[in-house]
């Protein structure tokens, strides 16, 4: 991994044209048209102009052999946007974009303007290239990773980038699963950007300005804002809840387990080799029936989860600790098993899933009340695995989980996220190779 550039600049291999006309004009043009979500603010960007000092201890190098935002350790907040490429886009367009996208990224992610020129630095006559919205917050551990969707691929069969050849074989749409009520309008998408910081503006900033960047090329198709993450990767982090009040992400893969990591999370060059030291991405909004779930019974939930609220300790181990094994074949006083077989635990448990695991990056959200006063709440569930297959076993061994009657699956998506990008690069230049 490189070390992080001084001031306000970055190397010269980074971007040797800097961002492109397009790109400039899409700043120029500003949000209109742009739907990026309601809430927070946005990211960071420490110019010369602004004065501001980047804190040392709060950036994740962009280059590196894999992407950030994947093991990295899970921040705070996210904002996640999926995109459609423009019609009568070309070859050349879209490589542009991802090395737009780079350049600007690999500026964010350490507290910097998307250019050098940024918020406030170009001319006062003319739009600035940044948003500003940032000027004077830290990096905030801002990770930003992208990923490629089926559609990008080929789009009702035709091969709009000359990469239908390359398109991994198990990048399709994922299936139906029993129980999904999938919204279009929230779903799939050719490109995606996951923006992950400890400052929701930061996060915020990122995709808003990336958004402007992809102006006359790319259109977001849909985003979702996170808040509370529902996983860790470190063993120093504690482990979160989700809004059913429940720790999640108990036996989620961490980040210095790197032979879970190569078994369970990068790809292998074993089906195209673009791909090698990349994952796929999966993201399913999963709406949860929050007022439901809160009139139901503490002895119930607990059955129903598979273990212990107050502590997250299976139930086979009563008043032991959250990460003791689950013991599937312990009985209770009547001789039943204390872990319910259809509970979550058990159902997704690896023992009885081919030894399949995922690594977890989730987050709640609120996205306010509907029409009749309850909470649109849930989960927005983000999975990293070396092959869709993985995810959809699980997925299709949860299909008699007695948590499927308090929640409904109303987006999803699966994209190919690529390997890391070294400096001189774009992100993905392997597949244009």
């Amino acid at each position: 991994m490189t070390g992080i550039p001084s001031g306000d600049s970055v190397p010269s291999s980074t971007a040797p044209r800097g961002l492109s006309r397009r790109a400039l004009l899409g700043l120029a043009a500003g949000a209109a048209g742009l739907v990026v979500g309601g809430g927070a603010g946005a990211a960071v960007a420490t110019s010369v102009a602004s004065g501001g000092a980047r804190a040392a201890g709060d950036v994740h190098p962009f280059f590196g052999q894999h992407q950030a935002g994947i093991s990295t350790p899970v921040q705070d907040h996210m904002h996640f946007a999926a995109f459609d490429m423009m019609a009568r886009t070309s070859r050349d367009d879209l490589i542009e974009l991802l090395t737009d996208w780079t350049y600007a990224a690999s500026r964010m992610t350490q507290g910097l303007d998307v250019s050098a020129t940024g918020a406030v630095g170009g001319s006062p006559e003319a739009p600035p290239d940044d948003t500003g919205e940032a000027l004077g917050l830290p990096a905030s551990n801002l990770t930003i990773t992208f990923g490629f969707g089926p559609g990008l691929f080929e789009h009702d069969g035709v091969d709009r980038y000359g990469i239908a050849d390359r398109r991994p074989a198990s990048l399709e749409r994922l299936p139906a699963f029993l129980n999904d009520e999938l919204v279009p309008q929230l779903s799939d998408g050719d490109l995606c950007i996951q923006a992950c910081a400890d400052d929701p503006q930061v996060a915020v900033h990122a995709i808003r300005n990336l958004s402007r960047i992809a102006f006359g090329r790319a259109t977001i198709r849909w985003s979702q804002l996170g808040f509370g993450r529902t996983s860790k990767t470190t063993s120093d982090q504690s482990t979160p809840r989700n809004l059913f009040g429940f720790k999640d992400g108990t036996a989620n893969i961490l980040a210095t387990d790197s032979a879970a990591l190569k078994q369970h999370v990068w790809a292998a060059d074993d089906d195209v080799a673009w791909m090698a030291g990349g994952s796929y991405l999966v993201a399913r909004k999963i709406a949860m029936t929050i007022e439901t779930w809160d009139r139901v019974r503490l002895a119930e939930q607990d059955r129903i989860i598979g273990r212990d609220k107050a502590i997250g300790a299976p139930l086979s181990s009563p008043g032991g600790a959250e990460t003791a094994e689950p013991d599937f074949t312990a009985p209770d006083a009547a001789g039943k098993p204390l872990i319910d077989p259809v509970s979550h635990v058990r159902l997704a448990h690896p023992t009885f899933n081919d030894g399949i695991r995922i690594l977890r990056r989730g987050y709640n959200y609120v996205d306010g009340n509907d029409a009749l006063g309850k909470l649109s709440a849930g989960l927005f569930f983000l999975s990293y695995q070396r092959t869709p297959e993985h995810f959809i076993t699980l997925q299709r061994a949860l299909a008699k989980d007695a948590m499927s009657e308090y929640i409904r699956h109303i987006g999803s998506g699966l994209w190919a996220v690529p390997a890391g990008v070294s400096e001189g690069s774009y992100i993905g230049s392997a597949l244009f190779a």
